[in-house]
């Protein structure tokens, strides 16, 4: 993946089981932040992040949506758990990683994706694509930094 391409579309459900659909929301920019696994502190301290700046990121016509392998039930547990009110989190989990494949982010050996940030522009084009070490909290510094610009 590539920047300048245009992002695969795709539609999986939320936590609360509906429909999210990429190619529904060419007026805005949408930020795909892909990470591993619920029920873990570095991907929860991910969610938190978009979470707590969500109103921030509304104000630069970005909609900001949580990727992982994970089932919708465990999906909807886990945002309750960590209190996600307003930030969708979706579930790729079947067919398996299927949305990260198609980014080329699944880690085929491990069974989930790696953690990254995407940046779908109003056109549908990649505009930004960042992997981050497993174990760091992607810098949301750098991704306001590329919208503000």
């Amino acid at each position: 993946m590539n920047i300048g391409e245009d992002a695969p579309d795709f539609v999986l459900k939320d936590q609360n089981g509906e429909e999210f659909k990429l190619s529904e929301f060419r007026e805005k920019k949408v930020l795909l932040s892909f990470h591993p696994l619920a029920w873990t502190s570095i991907c929860e301290k991910q969610m938190r992040a978009l979470e707590e700046n969500y109103d921030r990121f509304e104000s630069l016509n970005v909609v900001p949506v949580g990727i992982s392998v994970d089932s919708v039930p465990a999906k909807k547990a886990w945002a309750e758990h960590i209190g996600l009110k307003k930030l969708k989190i979706l579930s790729d989990f079947w067919p398996h990683g299927a949305v990260a494949k198609l980014y080329d982010l699944f880690r085929e050996k491990d069974g989930f994706s790696e953690r990254a940030n995407v940046i779908v522009d109003e056109e549908g084009k990649v505009a930004f694509l960042k992997v981050y070490p497993i174990k760091e909290v992607p810098d949301l510094g750098e991704i306001f930094e590329f919208f503000e610009r």
